[in-house]
């Protein structure tokens, strides 16, 4: 009596871990018939378990069974057969009539004699893992697109030389280093370049050397060991090895410590990352470009950057012209931001006046191509006519001699305390605008530091972080 017991309760422990379980289970009797149908089933198929049971596995309408349609009869089906059948993706029709992608496999169950007494059937539901991979391979077709080396606006002189620059360090597995402004499109050149080589399967990894502390970047660059610091409570792969099989971008290379700068020389010329408190090292397959704003071979001389490491980097150098050296690019340039920001608001805003134009002529652009992009999407905020007029454009475009009055320390050696009476709130946010909220250019700009600069956007109550402007990419 007891081992009966035993028995039944054996049958409702594994009847409630079926019926528990995430995917579908069905079985079949000898006749071919369904004898059980989970939870699971229900939900993947549609189909209760009233209505399955008793009926042939023809209910699912499995598009790939052994490679061909379902059989008819339990006889003819190539399960019984092989005795079991690989997992393989396949689709099942729903009882609403779209398929469902699913990986399905089965077993036979045979009695003491040998004989088969039904099948085992598993589904696992492919759904969201199929919704996951297709936004994946939307998000690399949508990488790829804002790559495209027609992304890189330009006619001039200037820009044709960057493009041939670009194909010829596209063709090639060379390590390259981008030098131009802020706001030039460094990062835009650096995809163009992955995204047209060899390595276009492989990842692009971006790391901005000047965002972190040296402590946190060489964690970030390298990864670490559990234990390796306090907080480090797990292994961590570094970006080195996360560019494995494709190409590392460093922008503000020239923000580099010197410590970095050794383990970076290292990285170059073997080819291997030590994370940090590990002794051992990974053999990394990597292509690096890096990045920079600053005379890094002033900085040579100035023994602020290793002069070998400078030169490992420079293998193929690329400059990307500032916007008032190639002039004539501008007027394409504010018709390309025109015609996303029309797509993006749904104003239909034709073009610039001539006015406007002839103020975005004469403008020094010390913020590049962004500061551009900045000015167009300022101007679609007041702009309620069919094209931009001056009175649309941000105050130190349309009134030059306020944007000479708050760069005046930069030209003329004028004191921070001179600065600091002529900056206000609103010429900060206006600063920041144009350099992107790069806290350390508007410093630059205006003749002190990134953490003045931060004062005061506390002072003013100015949000430290860019507030829902879309970065789609720098558009040089």
């Amino acid at each position: 009596m007891d081992d009966k017991i035993h028995e039944i309760w054996n049958v409702r422990f594994i009847n409630r871990i079926i019926d528990s379980m995430a995917d579908g289970v069905f079985t079949m009797d000898a006749t071919g018939c369904i004898s059980s149908w989970n939870p699971a089933m229900e939900r993947i198929s549609g189909f209760s378990a009233k209505e399955a049971l008793g009926q042939t596995c023809q209910l699912l309408q499995c598009s790939r069974c052994f490679g061909k349609k379902c059989p008819a009869s339990m006889e003819k089906c190539r399960i019984v057969e092989n005795g079991q059948s690989e997992a393989k993706e396949c689709h099942l029709r729903h009882k609403n009539g779209h398929d469902v992608a699913v990986i399905k496999n089965a077993s036979v169950v045979k009695n003491d004699a040998g004989q088969v007494i039904g099948i085992v059937e598993t589904v696992t539901d492919m759904t969201e893992l199929m919704q996951a991979r297709k936004k994946a391979e939307e998000a690399v077709i949508r990488l790829g697109e804002l790559h495209r080396m027609d992304n890189i606006i330009g006619r001039s002189r200037a820009m044709k030389q960057v493009f041939e620059a670009i194909r010829a360090a596209a063709a090639s597995e060379a390590t390259i280093l981008i030098q131009g402004g802020s706001g030039t499109g460094k990062e835009l050149v650096a995809g163009a370049i992955h995204f047209n080589s060899d390595r276009r399967e492989g990842p692009l990894v971006a790391v901005n050397c000047s965002a972190l502390s040296e402590n946190l970047l060489e964690s970030e660059l390298f990864g670490h060991v559990k234990g390796a610091y306090t907080g480090a409570n797990r292994d961590r792969m570094g970006r080195f090895e996360e560019a494995s099989g494709g190409t590392i971008f460093l922008d503000e290379i020239g923000e580099l410590s010197p410590y970095i700068q050794v383990k970076l020389l290292r990285v170059l010329q073997e080819r291997e990352v030590e994370r940090v408190g590990d002794s051992r090292r990974h053999k990394i397959d990597i292509r690096i470009i890096t990045a920079t704003h600053k005379d890094l071979y002033s900085r040579v001389r100035e023994g602020l950057f290793r002069e070998d490491l400078y030169y490992r980097l420079k293998v193929f150098p690329i400059h990307l012209p500032p916007l008032r050296e190639r002039r004539e690019d501008i007027p394409i340039l504010a018709d390309h931001f025109i015609q996303r920001m029309n797509k993006k608001t749904g104003k239909p805003i034709t073009g610039l006046s001539t006015a406007a134009m002839r103020v975005f002529m004469d403008h020094p652009w010390p913020g590049n191509v962004r500061e551009l992009e900045n000015a167009i999407e300022h101007a679609f905020v007041l702009c309620n006519r069919k094209a931009i007029d001056i009175s649309d454009l941000p105050i130190e475009i349309r009134q030059p001699e306020h944007w000479i009055q708050c760069n005046a320390s930069v030209e003329g050696n004028f004191s921070s305390k001179h600065v600091r009476k002529k900056l206000s709130k609103e010429i900060l946010r206006e600063l920041l605008d144009a350099c992107d909220w790069n806290k350390a250019e508007v410093g630059r700009r205006v003749g002190l530091s990134r953490t003045a600069i931060w004062k005061y956007m506390k002072k003013w109550h100015i949000p430290l972080q860019k507030e829902e402007k879309s970065r789609a990419g720098a558009t040089p």
